[in-house]
């Protein structure tokens, strides 16, 4: 047995601990050693105060203290806290100071906010430090309202003034729980109280706004600001990303380096978040290649957005080449990389993906599950999808949630097993939501079950509406199956309710422009040369035996009319436009905002093969890599 050292030298270990934590070999310990230490009368010889005495922290040998913060800091259940708490409470005076501070963040972390609250509360002189320690507490875990009116106590009843550190603080909880009308409250009060000067507090106001789509009241902020600092910069580009303005972003991004602010990570994040949007690959390659230039390279977090860029622009190679340029790939970046197959529809590639990351030590959680289940679906791995699934909860303790059942239904549409997915549905743990059941509704639309679909479509009409792809989709079942009655009821259903379908279209990049196509489009400048080469394409595609799907136009019309329609589809004419005007050999990369149908999916294949050339489609679900007269999907989709 291990000898405990006397009492004269018990408090070198101890600090040795605590101030040493990095190095020290039994470090791994600590929380277990110092929870037995002060659940115990004495520390291994030194008895503690007794209980009648009552200290102040500032009276406690500088050692104890030291030792009962690590303690504290340490604990990694409630159990272990409340026996520390209750043994702090026969030692010292946890009632003020730092110590019932620590105890509070304590609580707190481990997710005991009632017993944090009770712990304040009893503590009999509070400063700002505390006050602001509580607050930060209770935004971390959305209490808004608890924030607040921690807010109002202590400035009401004891007359402390909040700072900036308050503000910031309840501002965050604002934002994280959409509260946008106690933010504007929180925004008049920090007017009140002179805090627009602080630059911290307007960008977290920025953040909020710029959260809540007020794109106004978030550049009105930074216009009024004296000073911009990195931080500031980088919330106006993200905010006018996130509400559809990734040029005017990008255009900031400009600015910003012209007032000559230094870029980093977050510059870049925002900025790939607008490349990605917008679809523009060059932009990204040049951002790249300031990334380098800047010394960011060695940033997990930027090589992570910059392999998520590449891959949401269809350039699955360049995101593969960023992950293996990384030396310790965090979870974060593993996941990344994972949900990149996933959307190109690489399942086996996944599958080997995640086993490398288990196999390096890194713990999967429910994103990256997700991503894992998606990544089976698209490739119907039906048996793996099945075992992980049911092994996600037994062997990483990762729950299920939403969107794995979606996954999981999903996996199981696709291949014909529409009974075993509705099974599925009604044995969740949880009320499925409208990602669920749409992910069985697709299935049935693809196989043709139209009492299944009519049953599920009430379902979702029920759950959301006034979404149009509900209607579109049962409305498409029917067509289908030739019921144009049913079809027309539909349709007309969704005209009394004022729901406008969404026009499909197809982008392609070329010239530092987005061009964008939709069906029968004449608007283009060069839309002749574009007919032309159309026609010419599909002459050449007949002759190699291929028919038109004419079953896809679901209106109807007579056969010819159906033809003549069909071959006026967004794809076919982004796919003549992009043959037109890239050299022969170079990759067609085009974007659709719908799924696409099958005939274009067909045409694209015989493309990819008499064109000699690699065509890839990213439709609203995933990408589609042809070449050769085959797609990357197998025709799974």
């Amino acid at each position: 047995m291990l000898a405990l050292p006397s009492s004269s030298i018990i408090f070198v270990p101890l600090s040795y601990f605590w101030l040493n934590t990095n190095r020290f070999m039994y470090v791994r310990h600590c929380p277990f050693i110092l929870y037995k230490l002060f659940t115990k009368k004495r520390f291994h010889g030194v008895f503690l105060p007794p209980p009648s005495r009552q200290f102040h922290s500032h009276s406690i040998p500088e050692p104890l203290v030291s030792t009962l913060i690590f303690a504290i800091s340490s604990c990694s259940s409630s159990s272990h806290c409340r026996a520390i708490h209750a043994r702090v409470i026969k030692s010292v005076n946890y009632s003020d100071g730092f110590v019932g501070d620590q105890l509070v963040s304590c609580y707190a972390k481990l997710g005991c906010v009632k017993d944090a609250q009770q712990l304040f509360d009893a503590m009999l002189v509070k400063d700002l430090v505390s006050w602001n320690n509580l607050i930060t507490w209770l935004s971390r875990s959305g209490y808004v309202a608890k924030c607040l009116n921690a807010l109002f106590r202590m400035k009401l009843e004891v007359g402390i003034k909040p700072n900036e550190v308050t503000l910031i603080a309840i501002i965050s909880a604002c934002t994280s729980r959409g509260a946008l009308d106690e933010g504007k409250y929180i925004h008049g009060f920090a007017v009140k109280l002179g805090f627009l000067l602080e630059t911290k507090v307007v960008n977290s106001l920025m953040n909020m706004y710029g959260k809540f789509g007020n794109l106004h009241a978030a550049c009105q902020l930074f216009e009024t600001m004296i000073f911009h600092n990195v931080v500031s910069w980088n919330l106006r580009i993200a905010i006018y990303t996130q509400n559809g303005f990734a040029r005017v972003g990008i255009d900031n991004f400009n600015i910003m380096r012209w007032s000559g602010i230094k870029p980093d990570d977050g510059t870049m994040a925002a900025l790939f978040q607008a490349c990605e949007n917008i679809g523009v690959g060059k932009l990204g390659e040049a951002i790249h290649c300031l990334i380098i230039n800047c010394g960011l390279r060695a940033s997990v977090t930027v090589s992570t957005v910059l392999l998520d860029m590449y891959s949401k622009l269809g350039r699955l190679n360049d995101s593969r080449k960023v992950f293996e340029e990384l030396t310790n790939p965090d979870r974060i970046a593993w996941t990344a990389m994972l949900a990149g197959y996933a959307v190109h529809g690489h399942g086996k590639e996944a599958v080997e993906l995640f086993e490398n990351m288990v196999r390096e030590g890194v713990e999967p959680d429910h994103v990256t599950f997700t991503h894992l289940l998606n990544a089976c679906s698209h490739s119907g791995l039906v048996k793996q999808g099945k075992i992980f699934f049911e092994t996600m909860l037994e062997v990483c303790k990762v729950e299920p949630r939403l969107d794995h059942y979606s996954c999981m239904v999903d996996l199981l549409g696709r291949s014909g097993l529409l009974n075993d997915a509705y099974e599925l549905i009604r044995s969740m743990p949880m009320e499925p939501n409208s990602g669920v059941w749409g992910a069985l509704f697709g299935a049935c639309r693809v196989h043709g079950n139209i009492e299944l679909g009519k049953e599920v479509a009430e379902k979702m009409f029920a759950l959301d509406p006034s979404d149009c792809r509900n209607y579109i989709m049962l409305s498409n079942i029917y067509s289908a199956a030739g019921l144009w009655g049913d079809a027309a009821k539909v349709r007309t259903l969704m005209k009394d309710r004022g729901i406008i379908r969404e026009p499909g279209c197809s982008f392609v990049e070329h010239g530092n422009k987005i061009h964008r196509f939709v069906v029968g489009d004449r608007t283009h400048p060069d839309s002749d040369k574009i007919y032309m080469k159309l026609e010419e394409v599909i002459g050449k595609i007949r002759e190699a035996g291929f028919v038109s799907k004419t079953e896809f136009v679901l209106h109807d019309v007579e056969e010819e009319v159906k033809e003549d329609m069909i071959n006026k589809h967004s794809e076919k004419l982004a796919i003549a436009f992009g043959l037109l005007v890239t050299d022969a050999g170079m990759p067609l990369i085009i974007t659709k905002n719908l799924r696409i149908c099958g005939d274009c999916h067909d045409t694209a294949k015989l493309v990819s093969l008499v064109e000699e050339r690699t065509i890839i489609i990213r439709d609203c679900k995933r990408f589609h890599h042809f070449s050769s007269g085959s797609c990357s999907c197998g025709d799974y989709w």
